[in-house]
């Protein structure tokens, strides 16, 4: 998220919130994953808001981007500085309200913020799996989600909601499981990635492995390859941003100078924004989770998943209604992306709306403060729980 933009918030705070885990596929056979690796045990992290309803139908599963957890609203402690990455948008009265429904979030596998992954204990070596961890999919992380949902005896959710990454989610969802499913909202994704947003990938992860400290990612017990990683953030970072936003914040003006210094140091605020950002993010991210998500997203590929190359095909057994939302600004995964997905929802005569907001904050915007897309979510899913 971009720290320097103003998070102004309406409606109430979910309040003090619980961390929780659930461990599942503990059998030998553990969870199958798509390349064809077993994993167990698994343990999902996750995060809930609201009350479930007497028949369960009130279920709204919320998932995360990248870099996201299952912390999406609310606080830990009383103490704490910052909410959940996503309370602009969950808690009592907000566009997703926790007086209406129960909200579940849960960190994704190969992460790094309770779910298993990379930095996990391997059972059979006593030692973090590093690079033995398997290769994931978005399909292994939403069966390892629908784990969760089957162990709360939920038989349908009203509703999938997610951005980029999140919203590949939201997507592998309706398809994989399309009785499960009765809406959906899909926000700032695209049904595959680009050549250009599987470049951007690439070269972040050659940061990483090229940081003398990666070790072919068996670390843990040394030097971790921060340098590489916050490289590899600064690189993704300024993805997540546009031409617009960086020209009106930061321009070319410099970091507490008035004249140029002709020495390679920080010199333009821009520069300097974002070393701060590679720099925090190596406090609270594992840089081989970094190369295991990037890597599921680069091979997400809906219409050669379920519809032999053609995405019309890829949603004829949807039945989930479907609101899409895409932003002016993001040229990570463009308007033109969301179109063509709306376009063979359509043809498949799928109930759909598609709106795109004029925002100038890039693919971010998703995350940042934005009145219509509060109240597009907020009456998409009273349309939802009232049919």
């Amino acid at each position: 998220m971009s720290e320097y933009i103003d998070q102004n918030q309406t409606g109430a705070s979910a309040g003090i919130v619980e961390k929780q885990f659930f461990t599942f596929a503990e059998s030998p056979g553990g969870l199958k994953l798509e390349s064809g690796a077993r994993l167990s045990p698994v343990t999902i992290a996750y995060e809930t808001c609201g009350s479930l309803n007497s028949d369960k139908t009130n279920v709204i599963l919320i998932l995360h981007a990248l870099s996201g957890d299952s912390h999406m609203a609310g606080y830990y402690s009383p103490k704490d500085a910052k909410p959940g990455w996503w309370d602009i948008m969950v808690g009592p009265g907000k566009g997703i309200d926790t007086d209406r429904y129960f909200v579940i979030c849960s960190n994704i596998i190969s992460s790094c913020a309770g779910s298993t992954g990379p930095a996990s204990i391997n059972t059979e070596t006593d030692k973090p799996y590093g690079t033995d961890f398997p290769l994931i999919t978005i399909g292994d992380m939403v069966e390892a989600q629908k784990a969760l949902i089957d162990h709360f005896e939920i038989k349908s959710l009203l509703s999938v909601i997610g951005g980029s990454i999140g919203g590949m989610q939201v997507l592998e969802w309706c398809s994989r499981y399309p009785d499960s499913v009765k809406s959906a909202i899909p926000l700032a994704t695209t049904t595959r990635h680009s050549a250009l947003a599987i470049a951007f990938n690439e070269v972040a992860r050659q940061a990483i492995m090229a940081d003398p400290n990666w070790n072919d990612g068996h670390y843990y017990s040394a030097k971790k390859p921060d340098m590489g990683l916050a490289i590899a953030r600064m690189i993704g970072h300024i993805t997540y941003l546009s031409d617009e936003s960086m020209r009106l914040k930061f321009g070319r003006k410099l970091q507490n100078r008035s004249a140029l210094s002709f020495e390679f140091g920080a010199e333009f605020q821009v520069e300097s924004y974002l070393q701060y950002q590679g720099k925090k993010f190596i406090e609270r991210f594992d840089a081989n989770s970094f190369l295991y998500i990037t890597k599921a997203a680069d091979y997400f590929d809906l219409a050669g998943q379920y519809g032999s190359g053609s995405l019309v095909k890829a949603f004829s057994k949807c039945k989930s209604k479907f609101l899409v939302v895409s932003y002016t600004s993001d040229w990570l995964y463009p308007t033109y992306q969301s179109k063509e997905m709306v376009k063979a929802m359509k043809k498949n005569n799928l109930d759909v709306s598609f709106c795109e907001i004029d925002a100038q904050w890039g693919h971010d915007a998703f995350l940042l403060p934005n009145d219509r897309l509060d109240n597009l979510i907020k009456g998409f899913l009273r349309n939802a729980s009232n049919e």
